[in-house]
């Protein structure tokens, strides 16, 4: 069974942004094309990976002798997003990526996959057996200045979270933390 993608070509918005308050938050990957809506929930972890290493495509393709795409430097002003994530309606938890650039259409290309459900129920099926779930597909592709303004906005999101201790360098929560200072 070949997988079902919810493709969005040039969407009108793709951005990271979260639920919750810090200590708790879901980050979620939306995209929206026209009345289209996807969310996938990503971890803290592949948002911020996802926004570093479409820096680095985009800051080697600048770096490309002969490059004939325009690759912004830095966000530009019309392109950025602080707006609330539109309504949410979580479609799958993210597990697998792929990141990648289209030389054809000028465009950073992320492929998002649904993490297996596995259960014990799952132990003993064939490996053969169709999952819906495992079915499908999240492809985005996004232009240079869009992709840009996407890391930007990704990574404030990523460092919005909950200050690091001085001492331990953890997360603090807001009701307290309790740390044993690094020994000196």
């Amino acid at each position: 069974m070949s997988p079902r993608v919810h493709e969005f070509d040039w969407p009108d918005r793709a951005v990271v942004g979260t639920i919750g308050p810090p200590g708790s938050r879901t980050f979620y990957l939306q995209v929206r094309a026209g009345a289209q809506v996807m969310s996938v929930a990503l971890e803290k972890q592949q948002s911020a990976l996802l926004a570093e290493k479409i820096d680095e495509i985009l800051d080697h393709l600048m770096t490309v002798e002969g490059n004939p795409f325009s690759v912004p430097v830095s966000t530009p002003p019309e392109l950025v997003d602080n707006e609330q994530l539109d309504a949410v309606e979580e479609h799958f938890r993210t597990g697998t990526m792929s990141l990648g650039w289209d030389p054809s259409t000028a465009q950073v290309v992320i492929e998002a996959y649904p993490l297996p459900d596995i259960d014990a129920e799952d132990v003993d099926a064939s490996p053969g057996e169709d999952d819906a779930r495992a079915a499908e597909m999240l492809l985005v592709r996004m232009p240079v200045g869009s992709a840009r303004a996407f890391t930007k906005r990704t990574r404030e999101i990523v460092g919005a979270g909950r200050p690091a201790c001085p001492l331990c360098g953890y997360p603090m929560d807001p009701d307290g933390h309790v740390c044993t200072p690094p020994e000196v």
